[in-house]
């Protein structure tokens, strides 16, 4: 964009200095020398208007391409979150199974020594 600006800038000065120059030179009479500044001014504005959208065409474009990829990016990283977190959520839904039956187990194991111990103060 200042590489833009930079170029601008010298598309009109370069205009001003060669029309400043012309008028110091000119050996046609007055009027036909603003003819041909009019005419010099037309062409170095027509050549600015013509810079100046195909600058604002290409940015545009940039702008449009960037945001393509940007949003390219973001789904990916969502896809990839995604998946992530249900490859978590599987892993801990396991690990909470075997817990599970871990306690289970030793519930078991609990009430199985309870019910001995209870064997055991009825016989004594």
């Amino acid at each position: 964009m200042a590489n833009t600006g930079s170029t601008l800038l010298a598309l009109v000065t370069g205009a001003a200095i060669g029309a400043g120059i012309g008028l110091l030179y000119a050996p046609d009479k007055g009027e036909k020398t603003r003819k041909k500044l009019k005419k010099d001014a037309l062409d170095a504005q027509d050549r600015f208007n013509k810079k100046y959208n195909e600058t604002a065409s290409n940015l545009t474009e940039k702008a449009k391409k960037a945001k393509l990829d940007f949003e390219e990016r973001l789904e990916e990283t969502l896809s990839n979150a995604s998946h992530k977190a249900d490859d978590i959520l599987s892993a801990m839904e396991s690990k909470l199974e075997e817990l599970r039956k871990q306690n289970a187990k030793l519930q078991k194991e609990v009430k199985k020594e309870e019910a001995e111990t209870k064997a055991n103060k009825v016989v004594v």
